[in-house]
């Protein structure tokens, strides 16, 4: 199998019945079906939602994104293999044990290859939060700058790099850019209080007070749950990532969902437990890459500064990086997505043809 052949790099232009422009992300594509098609669909399959619910096709690659960049490695490789069968194997697998922990459902409608998700429309929470049980990162370098208050919470002076904090840290910022709240800049990405998110809870798209609750016990119960599995196999849960948003259920009711992806090497930070007793930090995510690209450049500052985002630009599209990192970072995913989801992740020869195939075969999607 020619190892460039089955990364799947270009995730845009699939002929998928669509009748609006596809939507693509860094890492994911969104196609969004026409209302016929969902509408057969979710009859067809049974899916558990109202009948005029949109539904799209999401597809997953095996780009790398790192610092807002998609990096490219020797020998014409585009991405990293078995990357993104490995993300979305553990977001499906924690977005089940959710759903069986009573806490919340996903977006997800149905799974019909390891790439693709199908997927109803949600509405979006206009937030990202970040659970931090650890101080590292970005929050480590602003704590050893002086800072001491993050989104309203006050940490104590005489915290050292990687120690564990003593309670769970929520960091909530805005996703997207928000306009008439007070206190809150009209920019993406911004730092944001409870007090913020309580006080304007309609501006950031909740149903009522009571779901700023719901939405903190799932932020909470969440993390809980994936720790104490990650613990189980000696590995520390130290940062993630969630999002959230509303969907219609079965009766039309809104109903506060997970959504994008969660728990993953991509959007969380994990170590490995036993190196971690012995002194030494062994990232069993997408951080130990990023640590490879600020030792791998003469100039650091390109990869950290936003003020220097062209530069960091052309330094991606520029610079083919070593096989050894690509490698690397997919026997991390391959790794710690096996432990998590007790099976091996496959990887396809063509993993375009296969997704063309069943779209094709068993939905009736392709043109």
């Amino acid at each position: 199998m020619a190892l460039a052949n089955s990364v799947l790099h270009t995730n845009d232009d699939f002929p998928i019945k669509t009748e609006l422009p596809v939507h693509s992300g860094k890492v994911r594509s969104v196609y969004w079906l026409s209302d016929a098609d969902s509408r057969r669909l979710i009859e067809q399959k049974n899916y558990p939602v109202p009948a005029s619910t949109p539904l799209a096709i999401m597809i997953i690659s095996d780009r790398i994104s790192a610092f807002d960049c998609i990096w490219h490695g020797e020998n014409d490789l585009k991405g990293i293999p078995g990357k993104g069968a490995a993300l979305n194997a553990v977001s499906n697998h924690w977005f089940s044990l959710f759903k069986a922990s009573g806490l919340a459902n996903s977006h997800i409608v149905d799974i019909p290859h390891p790439f693709v998700w199908i997927v109803q429309k949600a509405r979006p929470i206009k937030i990202e939060a970040i659970c931090r049980q650890y101080i590292t990162g970005s929050m480590w370098r602003a704590y050893q700058q002086g800072e001491r208050e993050f989104c309203g919470i006050q940490l104590p002076d005489g915290l050292s790099a990687n120690q564990k904090l003593d309670n769970l840290l929520i960091t909530p910022s805005t996703k997207g850019i928000l306009k008439g709240i007070p206190g809150v800049p009209e920019a993406d990405d911004v730092n944001i209080t409870r007090s913020d998110i309580v006080n304007n809870y309609a501006a950031f798209n909740f149903n009522s007070i009571e779901d700023v609750d719901r939405y903190e016990t799932c932020l909470t119960e969440g993390f809980r749950l994936i720790n104490n599995n990650l613990a189980a196999l000696d590995q520390i849960f130290v940062d993630t990532k969630f999002e959230f948003g509303y969907v219609a259920d079965a009766e039309g009711n809104d109903q506060l969902i997970y959504m994008d992806e969660v728990g993953t090497p991509d959007s969380s930070r994990i170590w490995d437990g036993a190196e971690f007793r012995n002194g030494r930090i062994v990232e069993n995510s997408k951080e130990g890459f990023r640590q490879s690209l600020l030792n791998f450049f003469p100039d650091p500052d390109i990869l950290l500064n936003k003020t220097r985002m062209k530069e960091r630009s052309q330094l991606a599209k520029d610079n083919a990086l070593p096989l050894e990192f690509m490698m690397d970072l997919s026997k991390t995913y391959l790794s710690i997505a096996e432990k998590i989801v007790g099976h091996p992740i496959r990887l396809a020869e063509n993993p375009k043809q296969e997704i063309l195939d069943v779209l094709n075969n068993d939905f009736q999607l392709v043109r």
